[in-house]
């Protein structure tokens, strides 16, 4: 088995944490910030110095890969490949949309078989930027932004249970009245929820270049997004 590093930096909240065969064994967070910048190093030199003091060999660094805000996704994404450069340790990234599943799906409340899972980014006015998933995190929809109004997701929610969750979720209750539709309050994107989707990457192989990864900044979907319009 392994034992991974964990690093979500794409809100503001900032989180590191540790996992070795697919138990949690460390997790430091800051919920009150954006404080990226003066924590996220700190909590992964303490993650570091946890797992030599047990002499746990790290195997792999996971980062929280967008979409979030530029400037912590460059802090998370730049300690990441500082940690692999000096350990020579392969990256791994994790979308963060399908990390806002992860605690949803853990979660004590049990979801039809067919719901839909709506993870929301937040974003100026009423838009957000989203995804759609099934309970397996198989893509029903890819990350959009949306301006969310009544009609926004209607095509799903006459068809399924949907649930809507995530620091964008909030803004659409007064907006989004459907039966089906059920709002999960308190997800936010954390260390400690990525583990199940970084194992799972490590085990298929699917690791980045640490020279040229990227992650997947808001902005530039905004960008790209414009661009598709004209």
């Amino acid at each position: 088995m392994s034992c991974i590093l964990h690093i979500e930096t794409s809100t503001k909240a900032c989180s590191v944490a540790l996992s070795e065969n697919g138990q949690l064994i460390f997790h430091k967070e800051d919920l009150e910030g954006p404080n990226h910048a003066v924590v996220c190093g700190v909590f992964v030199d303490e993650a570091l110095s946890f797992a030599n003091s047990h002499a746990i060999p790290v195997d792999a660094v996971a980062v929280s890969e967008g979409p979030g805000s530029y400037t912590g996704l460059r802090i998370g994404v730049s300690l990441a490949k500082g940690v692999c450069y000096g350990r020579d340790l392969p990256l791994l990234s994790v979308p963060t949309l399908k990390l806002l599943c992860v605690p949803v799906l853990l979660g004590k409340e049990e979801l039809p078989e067919d719901a839909l899972l709506i993870p929301m980014i937040d974003a100026r006015r009423m838009e957000v930027y989203s995804a759609v998933y099934d309970r397996a995190l198989r893509e029903v929809r890819p990350i959009e932004a949306d301006i969310v109004d009544a009609d926004t997701y209607m095509s799903y929610l006459e068809a399924h249970p949907v649930y809507f969750f995530g620091n964008g979720a909030e803004k659409c209750k007064s907006v989004i009245q459907h039966k089906n539709a059920h709002f999960i309050d308190g997800i936010m994107p954390l260390a400690k929820w990525m583990f199940p989707l970084a194992e799972r990457s490590l085990h298929l192989g699917e690791k980045k270049d640490v020279a040229y990864f990227e992650p997947f900044y808001l902005k530039e979907f905004v960008a790209i997004k414009s661009k598709n319009l004209l």
